[in-house]
């Protein structure tokens, strides 16, 4: 079958153009631009096996890429059951998100490992009826107690080759992992990460400006929900110090993540970290616990039998004590709205941020995060207000209202 998505606005890196998408077979056959149809004659589309989808005047981008997401719709990755993946990939369609990958919280290492497996055993059925999984982000256990947030302290340590060389021999399919680069032995274990082909990251860290640029020459290009749980600068001994904050404005082949939810990082800081960095080298994430797309109230961060205890209230997930954020419940079309309203950026920089630029990290470009011939079938359909009207994941819709 084919799909041709006709009456659009398409949502392209130099701009917003009327046009059409032709779909088949999981990826974008044909596309083109300033004319809301294609040609009568010109496509040779048999209509018995065509589906027309008229976009009525909405906005047609690339699906949504989310590279730090802990679950949704009432399912937490580390609840340890399929169920709970697809529960959370469903939702995540529901907001836009085509391609996610599973963020884990710190804990043991038998949940861990738990964890691979319940993952292995998803990924066949990923992107039937919500967003695709493209690999494992773990976050932690390699981080600063002072920065620890919503993660748990008690498994927090140093990393250690026998340890982490272990954990990448258990499962082919993590694709990130997060660590403080102050913690002993961290600068060669980003190097092992980046032999392995996967994307270190810099997190929940007390790290100066030193330990920041000895990661980088390690291998480490992404840091992970900036300016939350992060160093900047500090005094010692009278002598100020720069840190991960400062690092992160400074060097150029660092890129960013940012929870673009107006609340973690609110709308000043939106503004600067534009300014200062660039929509070039900045990605939006959710960070979402379990909570997002439900009703506020309390909740639970990680896994039912050993997360943590949370409040949602005023659009964010919290600690009771309400000392810190305990992850959000951010969705991606979120991230994109609020970009644009609070952030100051066009809608189609606001798209690249949640599209190009996480699938250019992940060594997707040549596959996700444009609208181009040849490339996966993940689109999402939205109005001016961002409301979601057609996820299609590989071709296939996923959701629609």
């Amino acid at each position: 079958m084919n799909t041709l998505i006709q009456n659009g606005l398409l949502v392209l890196p130099e701009g917003i153009r009327p046009g059409w998408i032709l779909l088949r077979e999981g990826q974008i056959l044909d596309m083109g631009t300033d004319s809301p149809v294609p040609p009568e004659d010109g496509l040779g589309l048999d209509p018995e096996e065509t589906e027309i989808v008229d976009a009525k005047g909405l906005y047609v981008a690339p699906g949504f890429i989310d590279l730090h997401t802990h679950g949704a719709g009432g399912a937490d990755f580390m609840d340890g059951t399929v169920e709970a993946y697809l529960t959370a990939a469903r939702m995540h369609a529901r907001h836009g998100t085509t391609l996610l990958f599973p963020t884990t919280l710190t804990s043991t290492n038998e949940l861990l490992f738990a964890s691979f497996d319940t993952y292995a055993e998803a990924l066949p059925l990923s992107g039937r009826d919500g967003a695709a999984f493209g690999g494992m982000h773990l976050e932690g256990p390699y981080f600063s107690p002072s920065m620890a947030g919503a993660q748990d302290p008690r498994y927090l340590r140093d990393p250690k080759p026998e340890e982490y060389l272990d954990i990448i021999s258990r499962t082919p399919h993590i694709a990130r992992w997060s660590f403080a680069p102050e913690r002993p032995g961290a600068p060669a274990f980003a190097a092992e990460l980046r032999a392995h082909g996967i994307v270190p990251s810099i997190a929940h860290t007390n790290a100066t400006f030193a330990d920041c640029d000895a990661a980088f020459k390690a291998g480490c290009s992404l840091m992970t929900h900036f300016y939350s749980c992060m160093s900047t600068i500090t005094r010692r001994n009278a002598f100020r110090i720069a840190g991960t904050v400062e690092y992160g404005y400074y060097q150029d082949g660092m890129d960013i993540e940012i929870i673009g939810d107006g609340i973690h990082v609110c709308a000043d800081l939106l503004k600067l970290v534009v300014k200062i960095k660039g929509p070039e080298h900045i990605v939006l994430v959710t960070d979402s616990m379990r909570a997002a797309g439900m009703p506020e109230g309390p909740s639970i961060l990680g896994g039912l039998s050993d997360g943590q205890k949370v409040i949602v209230e005023d659009g964010v997930a919290k600690l009771p004590d309400r000392s810190a954020f305990a992850g959000s419940v951010a969705t991606a079309d979120r991230l994109v709205r609020t970009m644009v309203r609070e952030g100051g950026v066009s809608l189609e920089t606001a798209v690249g941020m949640a599209t190009a630029n996480p699938a250019r990290i992940m060594g997707l470009e040549g596959r996700k995060g444009a609208l181009r011939k040849g490339f996966d079938a993940d689109v999402v359909i939205f109005d001016k207000d961002i409301r979601i009207s057609r996820t299609i994941v590989k071709g296939k819709t996923v959701y629609s209202c």
